[in-house]
């Protein structure tokens, strides 16, 4: 079943790829056709390969849940590094896959120091990965067809690839949850690319904007990122962001109209509550630098909405900010985007659980026989989700450690290292210093890019499915 579920992420990947083939036709690139002209034809035979295969046990359980999940992420950004390394447009295989790795997970740290070289179908791929990654690959076989039997089946692969500590159905049948939220991603994005060209940007810019806006990716089309737009349009990329980073269960509410439930939702509130508030800090720390309120306000809006929804795009090089202003963006960079939206990081609700927990427990200390639970949107929130989120702190943090003590191999500064790991494993792609908003990852070695595209894999699929991977008992036969 795993195997058929591989076959069925393939074959969506060569399909996604022919437009890529179509525009780089229509703008005469010939080694960019080929190169993914090539790559669709492997993947279409590698996926008939995988499905001739007949499944033995079409029933998906929780270990081949995140197995399924992590190996699909590693076989998509496999077979979707191959056009850049084919068509010659970056001819490392590991830097191809660092930039899709980047891609698919929505991280936006590129290895590129000349973007606009890029022929213009691989420039459309590159921010395809984005907008496919961004509601998840495997969400989106499940908005489209069935992928096994059983009750819980489909609830295994989706709570193994959906960000946050728990997952929950907008609707009864989580196959028709699928769709809705695809019907509302592919909404937001439309109305996004409209608004971009009634502001004058090119629908070439309009559409790759849009797709890594919607899946909070932030590669760009331009060296610069967004600075070269006008302020309309880096406005509505702000608002997007920020909407993206939003639990799409909040839309569903307003489509209901179930108005008082989003405005008492406890998430949202912090949410809106930690980006207006640093909004308004660094709106006031870089004044001495813009000299104008009104600019001030907009760089600090853009910034803060694009590392917290953890986007990446950039209309200024925040590594030249003051100390407060950089300092507020990492603290952004670790908590993230809702849970249940296209952003990474740890997680608002996840970070709202363990304060909530963190104050039972001090209860408790204080009165030992007292019983207390942590309640959250008016449910009591189970031991079992408290303990999860524990767990994935405390592996989150040794991750975040390791991948530092890997990478420092390098002789980078600690500046450096410390927020390329951060950047990468909550999938924002700029950090400071070397891997700022003007740099690029391109100076780290092969090994390093290894470590940081399992930071990014990992932080996309909430740590534990690739943790998997390496786990003796997760393959044995029971």
């Amino acid at each position: 079943m795993i195997l058929r579920l591989i076959s069925y992420i393939l074959r969506v990947e060569a399909v996604c790829l022919l437009p890529s083939v179509g525009i780089s036709l229509f703008y005469g690139e010939t080694r960019a056709v080929a190169g993914t002209a090539a790559v669709v034809v492997i993947s279409a035979v590698l996926s008939l390969g995988t499905f001739l295969l007949p499944p033995k046990d079409r029933q998906i359980g929780a270990r081949e849940g995140f197995l399924s999940v992590a190996l699909c992420w590693v076989a998509v950004s496999l077979i979707g590094a191959l056009p850049f390394f084919l068509s010659g447009a970056v001819p490392n295989y590991i830097d191809c896959l660092f930039e899709t790795v980047s891609g698919f997970t929505t991280t936006g740290a590129s290895i590129l120091t000349d973007i606009e070289a890029l022929p213009m179908g691989l420039l459309y791929w590159r921010s395809f990965t984005h907008w496919l990654g961004g509601m998840g690959v495997l969400v989106f076989l499940l908005a489209v067809m069935p992928m096994g039997k059983g009750k819980n089946s489909l609830l295994h692969v989706m709570r193994a690839e959906s960000p946050g500590p728990q997952v929950d159905k907008l609707v009864p049948k989580l196959q028709d949850s699928a769709k809705l939220l695809y019907a509302i991603y592919i909404g937001l994005t439309l109305v996004q690319i409209i608004l971009l060209l009634a502001g004058g940007m090119p629908l070439f810019d309009s559409v790759t904007t849009a797709f890594g806006t919607a899946g909070t990716g932030g590669f760009a089309i331009k060296g610069d990122s967004l600075m070269s737009y006008s302020h309309y349009l880096q406005g509505v990329c702000t608002v997007f962001m920020a909407l993206f980073g939003v639990n799409f269960s909040i839309f569903y509410l307003l489509l209901i109209r179930q108005f008082m439930k989003v405005l008492k939702n406890q998430e949202l509130i912090l949410y809106l509550s930690l980006m207006l508030g640093s909004i308004l800090v660094i709106t006031w720390d870089i004044l001495p630098i813009y000299r104008h309120v009104g600019e001030a306000l907009h760089q600090a809006a853009f910034q803060v909405s694009s590392i917290m929804t953890t986007t990446g795009f950039a209309t200024a090089d925040f590594n030249q900010w003051p100390a407060l202003s950089k300092t507020l963006l990492v603290v952004l960079m670790f908590v993230g985007a809702c849970a249940g939206s296209t952003g990474g990081g740890m997680k608002v609700a996840r970070v709202l659980l363990l304060c909530k927990a963190g104050r039972r427990n001090v209860k408790r200390m204080l009165r030992p026989r007292s019983v207390s639970q942590v309640h959250m949107e008016g449910q009591t929130v189970g031991e079992e989700v408290i303990q999860n989120t524990y767990s994935y702190l405390a592996v989150y943090l040794a991750i975040t450690v390791g991948s530092m003590v890997l990478v420092a191999l390098d002789e980078f500064s600690l500046e450096t290292n410390l927020t390329a790991v951060v950047a990468c494993l909550n999938n924002i792609g700029p950090g400071l210093d070397v891997v700022g908003p003007m740099g690029s990852y391109a100076g780290f070695s092969p090994f390093s890019k290894l470590v940081l595209s399992f930071d990014m894999l990992a932080g996309r699929l909430e740590i534990f499915p690739m943790i998997m991977l390496f786990l003796p008992t997760a393959w044995r036969k029971t």
